[in-house]
């Protein structure tokens, strides 16, 4: 595990992700005080009354919360008790917009202010292996780098505020739609008569190529360990896949962006979600859900 100077860092949203996160600050020597509405803060967190109290005399301030309504009110609650000069670090996914407004806020408190959404899932956080998409100053980026380190194994700085939401919604929404056609595509081999492992032989090392295919192939026994190989029990549930989409066309609805793919899988997300099977599956499940449809449905 890197060291670092030691800090004081309070921790708000203590779920799958962030508990772990937070655990793994405390376990390189940091003092972590933490607090959520439903968890209880485990050793060797500190536990906190409320979201205020884990945020006064704090460095660094990081949040991990479901959406950007939730962040707008508990920025309300923790800005005015942080101390000048900290650093508030949102590692949620959120809309820009939250993220943008938050960074406002905290500006005028006089806080440094970084979006961070990560990538890696519950795995990753557990492992110290997290990528962050990070927005915001430079000099916030270099206070809470050295967490970055301890939490995850690559933080990027994509720009100013915003920037780090901005790039994980894209990222997601490249994802998603990959992994669609990635489905489709078994699919589509199975009723001609391809073999899956003949077929993953020849995609995943030609021009068919795909983090999707690769990494995370959604047919089971084929290529690496992935959550179908445990009956699709979500490492990225589908419910956080359609999230992340509809976050993304919410951003290109405000900025005129044509993303036509894109509003195409989140629509077959939603119904997926929402009228079929998939909440509370992994997000690859849409194999099992292809194979059992025919062209009109």
């Amino acid at each position: 595990m890197r060291r670092s100077r030691q800090m004081k860092i309070g921790f708000i949203g203590l779920g799958n992700m962030g508990m772990p996160m937070a655990i793994n600050l405390a376990k390189a020597g940091h003092e972590v005080q933490a607090f959520d509405v439903a968890n209880k803060a485990e050793a060797p967190l500190i536990a906190a009354d409320s979201a205020a109290q884990a945020a006064e005399g704090a460095d660094v301030v990081i949040t991990m919360l479901p959406n950007g309504q939730i962040l707008r009110s508990v920025a309300a609650e923790i800005i005015p008790a942080m101390q000048r000069g900290a650093v508030l670090c949102d590692c949620s996914t959120v809309d820009v917009e939250s993220a943008l407004a938050v960074a406002d806020d905290a500006k005028k408190a006089g806080l440094g202010t970084l979006d961070a959404p990560v990538s890696g899932g519950i795995a990753g956080a557990s492992g110290g292996t997290l990528t962050f998409m990070v927005g915001g100053g430079d000099e916030a980026f270099a206070t809470v780098k050295p967490l970055f380190e301890i939490m995850g194994q690559k933080a990027v700085h994509c720009g100013a505020a915003g920037a780090g939401q901005s790039a994980k919604i894209c990222n997601n929404m490249i994802l998603g739609a990959t992994m669609i056609v990635t489905c489709e595509a078994f699919a589509l081999a199975d009723k001609l008569g391809l073999d899956r492992q003949k077929m993953f032989d020849v995609v995943s090392t030609s021009s068919g190529y795909s983090w999707s295919m690769n990494a995370y192939c959604p047919a089971p026994g084929v290529g690496p360990q992935s959550p179908a190989d445990n009956d699709y029990k979500p490492g990225f549930a589908a419910d956080l896949m359609l999230k992340d989409l509809k976050l993304a066309q919410q951003a290109a609805a405000s900025v005129d962006a044509d993303t036509p793919v894109g509003a195409l899988a989140t629509q077959l997300y939603d119904r997926f979600v929402t009228e079929e099977d998939g909440a509370g599956r992994d997000f690859s499940a849409m194999l099992p859900r292809f194979e059992t449809r025919g062209r009109n449905g």
